[in-house]
């Protein structure tokens, strides 16, 4: 399980020409997970004081910043403190985008930019269903968002004060874990995808691949058997480290940490260095037939 993780020794976001990311990207859409310990997101002295729960308005987990919209979403403050923030957390944005497209350039032409977060939030001590319980393995599928294959790729950056980690567990390859259990889902009953989109119970069109990845993210976060015992790797992340996964691909849990950034980025599936990888790919494989 060690060779899920892979350390990249790499000190700026700036990506310096000629940099040897082909590998990188073989290792990404593998399901790896990318770990930069010592690639920190820097506060200044005037930032620091965000890093605090007391920002948060109470309405969202997480304070969040929509490029399209030049909005921030989830916090409280005076107009002037509010304004900072958002100054911080799109810093960031750049930032992160930044790496994946210097490390990445393939991806450049199709990658498309979703929001930002500051989590400030304790992971331990949560209350929520199981079904939404980040602590357990899973991967990443929205039962409102269907995405039709489009790939979720996360860049994390943990900025905890404190010196406390962010701590992870790291599952099995998506090609075991989907050669396991995807066999013994059944298919979608004729008709739901369009009732469900014409109730407003999601945004668009529930494909047969969004119906698969929901149930294989279900399956994994209800049993406890595979909590416990499927293949994983512990992993913390100390404050200063930055790590990159995609996390519709990668099984992943959060166990302990407060205070970081994210940033989330969509691929359509064609636009990876090899589409064969992307989860699509590999369930069309394990079923013997598309899935749209």
């Amino acid at each position: 399980m060690q060779d899920r993780l892979v350390s990249v020794e790499l000190t700026d976001w700036s990506v310096p020409a000629g940099y040897p990311t082909r590998s990188l990207a073989a290792d990404l859409e593998d399901g790896k997970v990318l770990y930069f310990p010592q690639l920190p997101f820097t506060l200044s002295d005037a930032e620091k004081p965000f890093l605090s729960p007391e920002w948060s308005d109470g309405k969202a987990k997480n304070i969040s910043y929509d490029r399209e919209r030049n909005q921030l979403k989830g916090a409280q403050g005076s107009p002037a403190d509010l304004e900072r923030m958002q100054a911080m957390i799109a810093r960031y944005q750049r930032q992160a985008v930044g790496l994946i497209t210097g490390l990445f350039p393939h991806y450049k032409q199709n990658l498309r930019v979703a929001q930002t977060s500051l989590r400030t939030q304790k992971v331990e001590g949560r209350e929520t269903s199981w079904r939404k319980d980040d602590s357990r393995l899973h991967v990443d599928a929205f039962p409102s968002r269907p995405n039709q294959g489009e790939r979720i790729l996360r860049v994390f950056s943990n900025v905890n004060p404190a010196g406390v980690p962010r701590v992870w567990r790291v599952g099995e390859r998506f090609a075991d874990l989907a050669a396991r259990l995807a066999p013994k889902i059944s298919r979608p009953i004729p008709g739901s995808a369009a009732l469900m989109k014409a109730l407003h119970i999601t945004k668009s069109h529930r494909s047969e691949y969004d119906h698969y990845m929901l149930h294989l993210h279900d399956m994994m976060k209800a049993d406890p058997d595979y909590q416990a015992n499927s293949p994983q790797l512990t992993v913390p992340f100390p404050p200063g480290a930055t790590w990159v996964c995609y996390s519709d691909q990668t099984p992943h849990a959060a166990m302990s940490g407060q205070h970081m950034f994210e940033q989330t980025l969509h691929l359509p599936a064609a636009g990876m260095y090899d589409p064969t990888a992307a989860p699509l790919g590999v369930l069309e494989r394990v079923l013997g037939r598309a899935l749209v």
